[in-house]
């Protein structure tokens, strides 16, 4: 299965194509369209379901509601799956300026596009199908398919009642089940850590404190007020990314009632994630998240921690309690305020997240962080000499990972692709993929050429002539 994204004029970003691997990496100078990239893809990842529809003839819900049951060619809409998606993507383009929170005038010539592997009918043909639908406190809708069927057998459960939904509410819930059929693979969840966490990790009993006196407002008046764009009003200013990552943040008494699969299947990831933090996270019964120190009695607010413990917080509580197979975990520059040989163990975290199903998309500066995927790259061979480095390195073969699996781009700026009705190409800044290669792992030119630049004038001042 396969994600494929292009962005044409997304904010200094002229032109990007990517395509979404177990591991994705979007390596680049500052203001190159990195977090823009980001960011959008972000916006697409968690809403998608709310950006594509498929049209539910009406005679379809009239057969429903007059004989109780109707049969829907879900292999019709498969072959229609592209132009779908291209509908979906056009609206969601619209949306651009509140996901980003930008003046709308900066993405008038804006396109954003993703396009998928086949959507055949064959995924949906294999196998049953049970799923109920509900309505307020009942039962409304049945779907179900028997094996190797095209069709989805729709059987009205609420009878034609005051308290049953009219014929176009039916028509919008199969509509986003049926894009959810066709669809849910191809798109992981998105979790993300954004460059801001640290700072929402610090003033997070303030956004609570804002949040209850938002509800209390809201309880003493008598107008019809969406509680959610009341929440969100303080936030109306920043991105959705960042929005999700301080809702997370400030919910982390709540997130932290479940275990992920990686707390009962994997407890050495667990494990390496509290060496690199040096201890790790309690939720309090006062509203309060502390930080407790590895073979220490105290507890740290976050306010008293260190800025690496704030700055893997969000990461912290996702892999604990939230972490499922599928997901894409997005985080923007994952060695904010880590020490170098944290950054080496952070990489070999992601390969583990990877080798266990989680999808990781990264943006970095981090050349420790690319040296040492690229060791694990290169390491990924079964060659004796290659065994015994990583025996002494402390490697294990579930930090190893495949060069199939990682994708790389280099958000820079250079000559772009000449398109048609252009005479002469132009430039701009836009993601170029990297190599990477099973042998020598990632060809990371930014980094290379800035650490051969510095390496060049210490040479110069070591070696050079009086």
């Amino acid at each position: 299965m396969t994600l494929d994204i292009s962005l044409k004029n997304l904010g200094i970003l002229k032109q990007a194509k990517f395509t979404l691997g177990d591991l994705t990496i979007i390596c680049g100078k500052n203001n190159t369209g990195k977090t823009y990239a980001t960011y959008a893809l972000f916006g697409f990842l968690w809403g998608w379901k709310n950006f594509l529809s498929v049209e539910i003839p009406y005679q379809m819900t009239e057969a429903l509601f007059r004989d109780g049951v109707c049969r829907i060619d879900v292999a019709s809409y498969a072959r229609n799956s592209a132009k779908l998606l291209e509908q979906g993507c056009q609206f969601y383009t619209e949306q651009l300026p509140r996901i980003l929170a930008s003046k709308a005038s900066y993405f008038k010539d804006t396109f954003f596009q993703v396009s998928v592997g086949p959507v055949s009918p064959p995924a949906m043909a294999k196998g049953t199908l049970q799923r109920r639908i509900r309505f307020g406190e009942d039962d409304l809708l049945s779907l179900s398919k028997a094996e190797d069927d095209e069709e989805i057998v729709i059987t009205l459960l609420m009878g034609e009642t005051s308290s049953s939904p009219p014929a176009h509410i039916i028509q919008e819930i199969l509509s986003a089940h049926i894009i959810e059929l066709l669809f849910e693979r191809f798109f992981p969840h998105p979790f993300i850590a954004s460059a801001e966490r640290t700072g929402a990790a610090i003033f997070r009993k303030e956004l609570n404190f804002a949040r209850n006196r938002l509800l209390e407002e809201m309880s003493r008046t008598d107008k019809n007020i969406d509680p959610m764009e009341l929440l969100f009003k303080s936030y109306q200013d920043y991105p959705l990314p960042v929005k999700v990552n301080v809702d997370f943040i400030r919910n982390l008494e709540d997130v932290s009632k479940e275990d992920s699969f990686l707390v009962k299947d994997h407890p050495r990831i667990m494990n390496d994630f509290a060496d690199i933090i040096g201890g790790e996270y309690v939720a309090g019964s006062d509203d309060t998240i502390y930080f407790r120190p590895s073979r220490q009695r105290l507890k740290l607010t976050m306010d008293e921690s260190s800025s690496a413990a704030r700055s893997l917080l969000d990461i912290g509580f996702f892999l604990r309690h939230v972490a499922a197979p599928g997901q894409i975990l997005m985080v923007d520059e994952p060695e904010l305020n880590l020490h170098p040989e944290n950054q080496r163990r952070v990489a070999r975290l992601l390969a583990r997240l990877v080798n266990v199903g989680i999808k990781v998309f990264i943006t970095t500066h981090s050349d420790y962080i690319i040296r040492e995927l690229n060791t694990l790259i290169m390491l990924n061979h079964d060659r004796p000499h290659l065994q015994r480095i990583a025996l002494d390195g402390g490697y294990e073969a579930t930090e190893l990972i495949s060069s199939d699996q990682v994708k790389v781009y280099m958000a820079q700026e250079g000559l772009m692709p000449l398109e048609k009705d252009q005479k002469r190409r132009r430039r701009g800044h836009m993601l170029v993929p990297a190599d990477v290669d099973p042998q020598l792992g990632i060809e990371a030119s930014s980094f290379d050429k800035t650490i051969d630049h510095m390496n060049n004038i210490l040479e110069d001042i070591v070696w050079g002539a009086e």
